[in-house]
């Protein structure tokens, strides 16, 4: 009974041992500071006589450090496509530079190049009708007007002549009635036909009426709007780069269908000069001022240290953005967002995305 006893005993002091450490760890969370066993390392003698060393030292206790990821130097830009479609074109790689303006992706648009087309035949034809209403008739047609005019009055006097000397001879019963009938209605019909004739002309030397002009007006108005929407719809389709900068990624190839709900298109930034975004941890944030020295160190590159200095101090406690793969690191902790500008020369060596340490010294 002793021997259970004591059996019992010993695996509840071991299992409040292990309660124990891990309610430390996850209250207490990953410490950033470096141990005294890593300065101890670092400060090891491991190069040869008449070698350089090389090797990077721990960081001091007075910096703080944090988890922090490479971006350009303003941020990542996603570019995403304005309506949603087919991919037609890729005009870009992945790596290239571009100019604000430029177009990445062509998306398929053979049904709105026929829409510009007909739209801008549709303007071209109503901008002929309104110089015309403007205008008036060209000199040409002025002058046949006047001619047909003329022409009308000479019938006219011409059948009043016939007329006349039908009725004389009706009188002395030399000519019948239906003579005289048919004789009175041409010199009616040719008399009309000069007014009418008359009126055109000098409707024709006078020009278009106001109120032709303003229709002749509103329907070149209506033309060019709707040739302008046709180009607005295909220019929707150009997807153009709103930055100068380089791609870093391209997420669809050509034949795809996108839309502008789901992923960007592109992702592009300014890579000529790097920063790092440092989670700083909320204990820390009385030691952070703007212009302090700093520097990040990658896995990728152990023994170099890439320089810069704070730029930028974010004004609002939030949640972590570089998470490690240490599985008792706490999320539930808060952070502040603060920016590292890297000298140039570190846009060389890193890439956006990377995850990096960084460190931030004191403000001299």
């Amino acid at each position: 009974m002793k021997r259970f006893s004591w059996k019992v005993y010993l695996g509840a002091v071991v299992l409040a041992a292990m309660l124990l450490r891990i309610t430390t760890s996850l209250f207490a969370g990953p410490s950033t500071a470096p141990r005294d066993s890593d300065r101890k390392t670092a400060q090891r003698q491991s190069t040869a006589a008449g070698q350089k060393d090389t090797r990077m030292s721990a960081s001091p206790s007075n910096m703080i450090a944090g988890n922090a990821i490479i971006e350009p130097s303003d941020r990542e830009t996603k570019v995403a496509a304005a309506v949603a479609g087919r991919m037609g074109r890729v005009l870009v790689e992945e790596g290239q530079q571009v100019a604000r303006g430029a177009v990445l992706v062509q998306l398929d648009d053979a049904p709105e190049r026929a829409a510009l087309e007909a739209a801008r035949g549709d303007y071209a034809a109503a901008a002929a009708d309104y110089d015309k209403a403007v205008h008036g008739q060209r000199r040409e047609d002025v002058q046949a007007a006047i001619g047909d005019a003329e022409s009308a009055r000479a019938r006219a006097l011409q059948s009043a002549e016939v007329r006349r000397r039908i009725e004389i001879a009706a009188s002395g019963g030399a000519s019948t009635k239906d003579d005289l009938d048919r004789a009175r209605r041409q010199a009616e019909s040719d008399s009309a036909a000069a007014v009418a004739a008359d009126a055109r002309s000098r409707a024709t030397s006078a020009g278009s009426r106001p109120e032709d002009i303003a229709a002749a007006r509103a329907r070149l108005d209506a033309a060019r709007g709707r040739r302008d929407e046709a180009a607005g719809n295909l220019e929707r389709l150009s997807v153009r780069a709103p930055i100068d900068g380089q791609v870093l990624q391209l997420k669809y190839r050509a034949g795809e269908y996108v839309s502008p709900s789901g992923d960007p298109i592109a992702v592009m930034g300014d890579t000529r000069t790097l920063r790092a975004r440092i989670d700083v941890d909320e204990r820390d944030i009385g030691r952070v001022a703007l212009g302090a020295p700093a520097f990040v160190t990658a896995d990728a590159y152990p023994q170099q240290r890439f320089q810069g200095h704070v730029v930028e101090i974010g004004r609002r406690m939030g949640r972590k953005n570089v998470r490690t793969d240490d599985p008792t690191e706490r999320i539930d902790t808060k952070i502040l967002e603060t920016v590292i500008a890297l000298d140039s020369a570190s846009a060389r060596v890193l890439v956006p995305g990377l995850r990096v340490t960084g460190y931030i010294g004191p403000n001299k």
